[in-house]
C-alpha cells in the first residue's frame, strides 16, 4: 500500500473521504473545516504530521498543499449530497452523510458516481479543468470550489507572523492573550531572555472571583510540528512560576506525541496551533481589519 505522500491527487480524496465523515460525526455533525484538518492529523487515520504545515510557493504567495486535496474532498462529498455547507467554511452532514456505513471504496464509488459527471459538466463551462494543469492551477480553483476553503488570508497572516522577529512576536501573543482575559504580569516574561522558559506570565479571574496564574509559551516555527520535549520544558517552566495553567501557542502545529503530553498531569496545557491563531486573531481583530465583500449569485454567472 502507497504512502500518503506518494498518492495521486484524486488516490488522496479517496482516501480522505471516510476520514472526514468520521471527524465531523465525531465533532457532533457540524465543524469548520479547521477543526475537521486537526482531528485528520491528531487522530490515527496514516497521515504524516508533516502534511499539516507542507508549503509551496505559487504565484499568489506560499499556500499548503493539503487545503487542494482536502478541498476537493469536501467539495465531492458536497456534491454526492453527503454534506452541506451552510456558510463559508462550515459543514454539516446530511442525513445522507449520518447513515452512510460503508467502507472507504462504497463510499468512494457512491461519491464520483454523482460528483465526476457534474464536474465534467462544470469543467465545459469555465475550462477550469485542463489536462496540462498544474499545481498552481489548482490552487486557483481551490478558492472557487462551492466556497469550502477559506479566505487566503489566513496563510498571508502566517506567513507575516513567522517573519516577526522574536521579540515583536512574544509582544503578539502578549497581547492575544490579554485578549482572552489574562492580566499580564509586566515583571515576568517580557524580557528575551533570562524568564526560566516562558514569555509571558499572567492571572485569570473566574467568575467566582477565584484567579488562577497562567504561563505562556510562544513559538515561531514554520516547517515542523512542536514536538513533545518542548511540551515537557515548558511544564518545567509552569512548575518554577507555579503556574496554574499554561497556554502554548505556535505558527506551525503540535505532533501527536505533543498533544498528549499537554493533556498529561493534573495541569493541562492549551495548546493553540497557527490555524487556531488565525481564528483567534479573526476573533479579536488583533492587529488585521475586516474587510466586507460579496459573491454574486447564479443568477449573475448561469448563462440560462
Amino acid at each position: 500500500m502507497k504512502e500518503f505522500n506518494d498518492l495521486t491527487r484524486q488516490e488522496k480524496e479517496t482516501y480522505l473521504m471516510l476520514p472526514i465523515l468520521k471527524e465531523i460525526r465525531h465533532l457532533g455533525g457540524q465543524a469548520t473545516t479547521e477543526e475537521i484538518k486537526r482531528g485528520l492529523f491528531s487522530n490515527d487515520y496514516g497521515i504524516p504530521e508533516e502534511e499539516l504545515t507542507r508549503v509551496k510557493e505559487g504565484k499568489n504567495g506560499p499556500f499548503k498543499t493539503f487545503n487542494i486535496p482536502f478541498s476537493f474532498t469536501i467539495s465531492n462529498l458536497a456534491m454526492a449530497g453527503f454534506l452541506d455547507h451552510p456558510k463559508r467554511g462550515t459543514v454539516v452532514l446530511t442525513q445522507k452523510g449520518r447513515s452512510f456505513e460503508g467502507n472507504s471504496k462504497q463510499l468512494a464509488d457512491a461519491v464520483y458516481k454523482i460528483s465526476l459527471p457534474m464536474w465534467k459538466e462544470k469543467a465545459q463551462k469555465n475550462k477550469l479543468r485542463k489536462k496540462d494543469q498544474t499545481d498552481q492551477d489548482e490552487q486557483d480553483q481551490v478558492q472557487d470550489i462551492s466556497g469550502v476553503e477559506e479566505d487566503p488570508w489566513r496563510d498571508k497572516l502566517i506567513n507575516a507572523l513567522n517573519g516577526l522577529t522574536p521579540g515583536k512576536f512574544e509582544m503578539f501573543c502578549r497581547a492575544l492573550v490579554r485578549h482572552m482575559n489574562v492580566d499580564i504580569d509586566e515583571t515576568i516574561g517580557v524580557k528575551q531572555s533570562g524568564d526560566g522558559g516562558v514569555d509571558g506570565f499572567g492571572y485569570m479571574m473566574a467568575d467566582d472571583f477565584r484567579t488562577s496564574s497562567v504561563a505562556i509559551q510562544a513559538k515561531r516555527w514554520s516547517k515542523n510540528p512542536v514536538s513533545s520535549p518542548e511540551i515537557d520544558k515548558f511544564r518545567g517552566a509552569m512548575d518554577k512560576y507555579r503556574a496554574d495553567y499554561g497556554i502554548f501557542i505556535t505558527t506551525s502545529s503540535f505532533s501527536k506525541d505533543a498533544i498528549k503530553a499537554a493533556r498529561m498531569g493534573t495541569r493541562i496545557i492549551t495548546l493553540i496551533d497557527g490555524e487556531r491563531l488565525v481564528d483567534l486573531v479573526a476573533k479579536y481583530e488583533l492587529y488585521v481589519t475586516p474587510v466586507v465583500t460579496y459573491e454574486l449569485g447564479e443568477f449573475f454567472t448561469d448563462d440560462n
